[in-house]
């Protein structure tokens, strides 16, 4: 059986979720803004808490003594709330434990290569730019932007106030997020940005390159030169060369490539899959995320962004003996037949385990959701 390498959920573009905020801890309670997006997850809109509310009161002690002003205390928390939802995924929060082949599907998929491609194009100005001012090649910055937020599409629209807050309050890693808060609430106050306009994900990672605020407070850069260090705005400038001096200063080498597929390379994280030859570099773009999968993932994808092709070494057959081409196979004939896996990427994940416990159920066969070979010649 194949080694698993564990992703994280940081390691994708953080899907954008629209969040509207009912008061606690800031107006009276059950109120609710004008302002709400349409598709709000129930679970993430905030509801009344009282231990909540008493927290916040006492957290706003602490952050005074911080140097946090009342004005920036008043208005960070004047529409924040207990979000509910962020707790239950902090808390359910598994790691996805995939093959380097199945990430790499996703993180290099055609969608993301061309998508990619179109963006450099459309802001090859900036990113050529930035590598000449920071050294760090503009394809690795097209393509963290890429993993980050899928080039600026999603950026989040949680409020970074009430996640941190939430999850500070919880206290499953209290220290920390409150950590978090603080640097927001800093953020906030010397006026880069307001505490409504500042989201991101369900745990405060935040615009186009998903900064968590004290990321932020050391690396981000005012590019344009407006006054602001705006990551969140639909101009990527900012958040780009904010990029660029994370991993400037963290080490990178100016025209050292991060690796590249070799047959004698000493990283093959998939027994019988490519191997790798890396440099420095490599071990740079691992202070962003620190996985072997993620940084062979925004290598592989500036490549193809570059213009290269796919990888050469073919994949070994999975733990069910099918090939990257084989599951493609099964989940088309499955959607075919209206079980609907919800493309076909050769990634088997909870949809198109769904599709298959439909399948087997309606053929009256053992309900496994496993992919199989006989399954494949079933359909």
């Amino acid at each position: 059986m194949s080694r698993r390498i564990q992703i994280t959920r940081r390691s994708f573009g953080l899907g954008a979720i629209a969040l509207g905020v009912s008061a606690c801890g800031g107006t009276e309670p059950g109120t609710v803004r004008s302002t709400i997006p349409s598709g709000l997850p129930a679970d993430l809109r905030p509801v009344p808490n009282v231990t909540y509310d008493a927290w916040v009161a006492s957290f706003r002690e602490r952050a005074a003594t911080k140097g946090i002003s009342q004005s920036t205390l008043a208005s960070a928390f004047r529409d924040t709330g207990y979000l509910p939802g962020v707790v239950t995924r902090d808390r359910n929060q598994t790691e996805f434990k995939r093959s380097l082949e199945d990430y790499l599907a996703i993180a290099a998929s055609e969608e993301r290569v061309q998508k990619g491609r179109a963006a450099f194009a459309s802001h090859r100005g900036t990113l050529m730019a930035l590598e000449d001012r920071y050294g760090v090649d503009a394809y690795i910055i097209a393509a963290i932007w890429g993993l980050e937020s899928f080039y600026g599409e999603r950026r989040g629209e949680v409020p970074v106030i009430s996640a941190t807050s939430t999850l500070a309050f919880d206290g499953r890693r209290g220290q920390f997020f409150e950590q978090q808060l603080i640097a927001a609430l800093r953020i906030v106050q010397t006026g880069d940005i307001s505490a409504s306009r500042m989201t991101g994900s369900w745990a405060g990672a935040m615009g186009h390159t998903q900064f968590i605020p004290t990321s932020y407070l050391q690396f981000a850069v005012d590019y344009t030169g407006d006054g602001r260090r705006d990551i969140w705005s639909d101009d990527p400038s900012d958040a780009l060369a904010s990029a660029a001096a994370y991993l400037q200063r963290n080490g990178w080498q100016r025209g050292v490539r991060w690796g590249s597929e070799t047959s004698n390379g000493s990283l093959q994280p998939q027994p019988g899959g490519p191997r790798f030859a890396t440099t420095r570099n490599f071990s740079v773009i691992k202070r962003y995320n620190n996985s072997d999968a993620y940084a062979i993932g925004v290598g592989h994808l500036s490549d193809r962004i570059r213009g290269d092709g796919p990888l050469r070494t073919p994949f070994p057959p999975d733990a069910n003996g099918l090939t990257k081409a084989d599951r493609v196979r099964l989940q088309k004939r499955l959607t075919a037949r209206g079980f609907d896996t919800q493309g076909a990427d050769g990634v088997i994940g909870r949809d198109t385990e769904a599709a298959i416990r439909a399948y087997q159920e309606s053929r009256g066969l053992p309900v496994t959701g496993t992919p199989s070979q006989g399954l494949l010649q079933s359909l």
